[in-house]
């Protein structure tokens, strides 16, 4: 291990590439996965599913490595460009299915996300099956891709009521 902390400096600093080299293996494998997708919101929302629990699955290592790193500033950093960059490519590939605004729909895919990791973890745990999985952060996707567009132009939203 010496040349490899003479190269990247610190245990911290090793951690971190091997995160981003794990990450960037992640992503791919999503991105493959998105172009040989049939087009259809719920056959986009499947592929992105099975592709992320593949991959949770496949590398539990990433996970090992994260919790390692827990606390570190640069390790906040790196997570919050990870999410805008899965975020991204999620919403690019469900823009095509949602009546929603970009932003908006970004930021459901940022939700999506968190809810993804707590599936990988019921998943790592044994506490769901592969298809259980994939199932119920499709449904999340579908679910959320025009919800707020409809509660924007409804009815609801010009009643005035309620104490919001």
């Amino acid at each position: 291990m010496p040349i490899a902390y003479d190269h990247l400096g610190t245990r911290p600093g090793l951690l971190l590439a091997l995160h981003r080299r794990l990450d960037e293996r992640h992503r791919a494998a999503i991105t493959r996965a998105l172009r040989g997708a049939a087009p259809g919101a719920d056959e986009v929302a499947r592929v992105i599913g099975a592709a992320y629990f593949a991959c949770a699955t496949d590398m539990p290592e990433l996970n090992a490595v994260s919790a390692a790193l827990k606390g570190s500033p640069e390790m906040e950093a790196i997570q919050h460009e990870l999410t805008d960059s899965y975020a991204e490519l999620m919403a690019t590939a469900l823009l095509p299915y949602s009546g929603l605004a970009p932003q908006a729909l970004r930021l459901r895919c940022v939700g999506v996300l968190g809810a993804a990791e707590a599936i990988a973890d019921e998943l790592n745990r044994g506490r769901a099956t592969d298809g259980e999985a994939v199932t119920a952060l499709a449904d999340l996707i579908v679910g959320g891709l025009d919800a707020g567009a409809e509660r924007d132009e409804g009815p609801a939203s010009s009643s005035g009521g309620g104490g919001e």
